[in-house]
């Protein structure tokens, strides 16, 4: 079974910083592409960032040189390091991964897992 965890949202003051964490958990051999959601209350999810399986980055225009998404693929991890945060950063930000793993017949599968979702409150 694979398992999709997000971690770091929180409280935080205008200007301030998060790290956001997603990590596959399970048999897994690697997370071939990844992206961070977010969704504020009474709107759509968005596509914050994206990273593919061999690092190239993509950016929402709003978080372009504030936030930046990077994987440890040892960890099997996907960050978002977000910086100089804003009262309209503020929503429930979600990763979406697409994982390689391995089942217990020892096949090969691809599958799209989302996580449940990390708070983020930008707030003075």
């Amino acid at each position: 079974q694979v398992q999709v965890v997000e971690s770091g949202g929180g409280l935080v003051q205008p200007g301030g910083s998060l790290r956001l964490s997603c990590a596959a958990i399970g048999r897994i051999f690697s997370i071939y592409a990844a992206g961070w959601y977010r969704q504020a209350p009474g709107t759509q999810r968005q596509l914050v960032a994206s990273i593919t399986v061999d690092g190239q980055t993509n950016y929402t225009d709003s978080v372009k040189g504030r936030f930046t998404i990077s994987r440890d693929n040892a960890k099997n991890t996907v960050y978002l390091q977000m910086n100089s945060l804003q009262p309209e950063d503020t929503a429930v930000y979600y990763c979406n991964a697409d994982v390689v793993y391995t089942t217990e017949s020892m096949a090969m599968r691809k599958s799209d897992y989302w996580g449940q979702g990390t708070q983020v409150t930008v707030s003075s």
